[in-house]
Formats: C-alpha cells, sequence, structure tokens
C-alpha cells in the first residue's frame, strides 16, 4: 500500500475496501472497529 493511497482514506477521498481494513488493522494490531472509530478499545477479540 502506498502513501497516496494512505492519504486518500485519511482524508475520505477514498473508503478502504474490506481486505485493505484486514491489512491495517493487522499492522497496527489493532481491530477494525477501532479503525472505523465504533470503539474506544483497540484490543482484538479473538
Amino acid at each position: 500500500m502506498n502513501q497516496n493511497t494512505i492519504s486518500r482514506y485519511e482524508t475520505e477521498a477514498h473508503q478502504a475496501d474490506y481486505a485493505a481494513l484486514i491489512a491495517i488493522a493487522d499492522y497496527f494490531n489493532v481491530s477494525i472497529d477501532y479503525l472505523l472509530g465504533r470503539t474506544e478499545n483497540p484490543s482484538i477479540n479473538k
């Protein structure tokens, strides 16, 4: 994933697809709900 893609996600110019959300969550070791602002808890429930 390149910097331009990430920038577009951050500025909401584009929305990340499911695979991108998984990749970002895995990279930062947080839940997808945390990335989407649905929870304040970054923990992953496994």
